[in-house]
């Protein structure tokens, strides 16, 4: 198989993948959980990922680069969208509802320490 390998972040979980795979589909096959509400129609913008080198990726097409607006140009994608035509790495943000916790709990955490 000719393969491109994608290297997903912060789970440290690689994948070989056929070129033309989109993100999402990479990451659903190496068990990496990608949000989505919209199942890869571009519509609910939630399967945003950072991708530091996009030379492993197929242009964006116009309909995601119109969604990403000025994030394009910061490394973002819509793994939906992205395709994979080499190796790349990907950076899968945090949800931001277990990051909201996450900062809640340090909060409180650091209250407790000033009692």
């Amino acid at each position: 198989m000719n393969g491109s390998e994608v290297h997903f972040w912060p789970d440290d979980k690689k994948i070989s993948v056929r070129a033309g795979t989109t993100l999402l589909d990479a990451g659903r096959k190496a068990k990496v959980h990608i949000r989505t509400r919209c199942d890869g129609k571009a519509a609910c913008l939630m399967c945003k990922v950072k991708v530091s080198d996009l030379r492993g990726l197929a242009p964006m097409n116009v309909n995601e680069r119109l969604k990403l607006g000025t994030q394009a140009e910061e490394g973002y994608r819509l793994a939906c969208q992205a395709r994979v035509i080499g190796s790349v790495q990907v950076t899968v943000p945090e949800d931001p509802l277990k990051a909201a916790i996450r900062a809640q709990l340090a909060r409180q955490a650091e209250e407790d320490d000033l009692f």
